[in-house]
């Protein structure tokens, strides 16, 4: 009960707000009613089981999750990978399946990873989202036409042979569908009608349509699944082998993954209608516990829904009450009205699914990505596209986060620079230390950037390249976040190198963070004894020092190679020579 309590800290639970929740509530409950069976039958199981799903998941996420207003249910991201569980694993072994997400999502919040998840990149996200719109909308052909079932194990197989069916459409199946598609258009836009649910309106018609006329040859839910059962289910374990949890851990992760993609999606969108902010580790942990639930009790996956969350808050939702609504709203519906439901046509709740898709596909910011977006970003986008819809939703988003995170790392490196600093630039830190210009034989140089292994190469050829060897560098740091083990051992070999040439390395500014990692790795015992400070002056004056030195004394360089060889020696061999 974490988003009750502080839904109550806040003011949230008193009788101003009381009507508002629940007045949003039943008509997001109401909106979840063909959404949920239409979300069931599309990923292959029963109609309740849709509903059942949606009363359990969206209760636990209501009331464990990180979002006051979050609604959660069977949504359409998740029918290209559960209707494919189904058809490989049967109905148990999708329930099997979601009950490893579900462990598996309370693991990824109690590993803190609800921020981690939330930087995938915008082009892989539009990318399979706008793939599983393709999916949804050429899976629904057979329903909303009245086709034969087709044969076909990939996409293009299965859109052939749909396209080949075509001409031998139902009429009366089709012409409900179309009347229902216009009725979940264009209901928001009549006025008086557009506080009405679309899907509601158009699964109302079709059914008094359907049960009026009795259209023959036309599919319902009473012909196709016997109708929906009088009353809610109850506790059932499924049988599980260790053999099957083997076979099934690809399946789970792939619907935690996209579980806690698209909910902490949906609780960003409902920060930015709300100005409030959610826990994302909280909002995964939930996700994790209503997922475990849900097939114990009938139902399937479950995650948060971006337009019932949006539908919620609309409507002056703004604590978990309101979700607690949505429940007890179809729970009422189950109860009492379940035997009207055998009436409703597949065809209708298939053209609300073509709503669905299309607003999943979002082919104005598609369309906008690929003409104003970067041509990487671009490459990326149509590669995680037509993979979501040619071959599998896992292996798009495993290749287009891998291909993003390359481009990033590319554009990382290049941003990464290692410059030397003029005098000019030095004036002011040089006239604080009484000097008016660099001692002799001394260059600065300034690492900008994270120095990780992407941007070595910078690193090395700004150093190893240059044929005007000072006798001593300054390395200054204060602009380096971190350093990865590439980096230090490049560092590490940089030293190396230079010393092999007699120029002596001095660094400085190094933050608290980087300084712990250079001392971990070595790189500081490679250094001559005070050649390290963590403010410029103090290495400039030892620099300053050690100048005069060696101009004082001609052998000075060798005697300085010496002690670089002892040194060298005792820190890779561990004794004096």
């Amino acid at each position: 009960m974490i988003t009750i309590l502080e839904a109550k800290r806040a003011g949230l639970l008193g009788k101003q707000a009381l009507l508002p929740n629940i007045v949003a509530g039943v008509i997001v409950g109401v909106v979840a009613l063909p959404l949920s069976m239409a979300f069931a039958i599309a990923s292959g199981a029963r109609p309740e089981q849709g509903l059942y799903t949606a009363i359990l998941g969206g209760f636990m996420v209501s009331t464990l999750g990180g979002s006051r207003v979050q609604i959660a249910g069977p949504t359409g991201a998740f029918i290209a990978i559960l209707s494919g569980i189904t058809a490989k694993y049967g109905i148990g072994g999708l329930q099997v399946a979601t009950l490893m997400a579900g462990f598996m999502l309370v693991l990824m919040g109690m590993a803190r990873m609800g921020g981690v998840i939330k930087f995938i990149p915008a082009p892989v996200i539009v990318g399979f989202t706008a793939g599983i719109g393709v999916i949804i909308f050429v899976g629904q052909w057979k329903d909303f036409f009245g086709l034969p079932s087709v044969s076909g194990t990939h996409f293009h197989e299965k859109l052939w042979h749909l396209i080949q069916a075509l001409p031998h459409l139902h009429p009366a199946t089709t012409i409900l569908a179309v009347v229902s598609l216009l009725l979940v258009v264009f209901t928001p836009r009549i006025r008086g009608l557009r506080r009405v649910p679309g899907p509601l309106v158009a699964m109302v018609v079709a059914t008094v349509l359907q049960a009026l006329f009795q259209f023959r040859g036309v599919a319902t839910i009473g012909s196709a699944f016997g109708g929906i059962p009088h009353g809610l289910p109850g506790f059932a374990l499924p049988s599980v082998t260790v053999a099957q949890v083997i076979e099934l851990i690809g399946p789970a992760f792939a619907i935690a993954m996209l579980g806690a993609i698209e909910s902490l999606l949906s609780a960003v969108v409902a920060d930015g209608m709300t100005g409030t902010k959610h826990d994302s580790n909280q909002e995964l942990i939930g996700q994790g516990l209503a997922n475990m639930a849900t097939p114990l009790f009938g139902g399937f996956a479950a995650t948060g829904a971006i337009a019932r969350t949006a539908t919620n808050i609309r409507n002056g939702g703004n604590s978990p009450l309101a979700g607690i609504t949505h429940t007890l709203t179809l729970v009422v519906i189950v109860l009492f009205l379940a035997p009207l439901a055998a009436n409703i046509p597949l065809s209708a709740l298939s053209a609300i699914l073509f709503v669905v898709a299309y607003n999943m596909s979002e082919l104005k910011h598609f369309a906008h990505m690929l003409r104003r977006a970067p041509l990487a970003d671009v490459a990326i986008l149509l590669i995680t596209f037509l993979l979501t819809v040619f071959t599998d939703l896992v292996l798009a988003v495993n290749i287009g986060v891998t291909l993003a995170i390359l481009q990033f790392l590319r554009r990382m490196s290049t941003a990464v620079e290692v410059q030397q600093l003029s005098e000019q630039e030095l004036k002011l830190e040089l006239f604080n230390q009484g000097l008016s210009a660099l001692p002799k034989g001394v260059l600065v140089y300034e690492i900008a950037g994270p120095f990780f292994f992407g941007a070595v190469e910078n690193f090395e050829r700004a150093l190893l390249q240059t044929h005007t060897d000072p006798y001593i560098l300054i390395l200054r740091l204060r602009r380096v976040p971190f350093m990865d083990i590439t980096g230090l051992q490049t560092l590490e070999e940089v030293i190396g190198k230079l010393r092999k040439r007699g120029v002596r390395v001095m660094l400085c500014e190094a933050n608290h963070r980087v300084r712990g990692k250079l001392a971990k790795a070595g790189v500081l015992a490679l250094l001559m004894e005070g050649d390290y400070a963590d403010e410029f002056p103090t290495v400039l004056e030892r620099a300053d020092q050690a100048s005069h030195e060696q101009g004082s004394n001609p052998h000075r360089l060798s005697d300085y190679a010496h002690s670089v060889l002892k040194t060298s020696q005792r820190f890779f061999h561990g004794h004096d020579d």
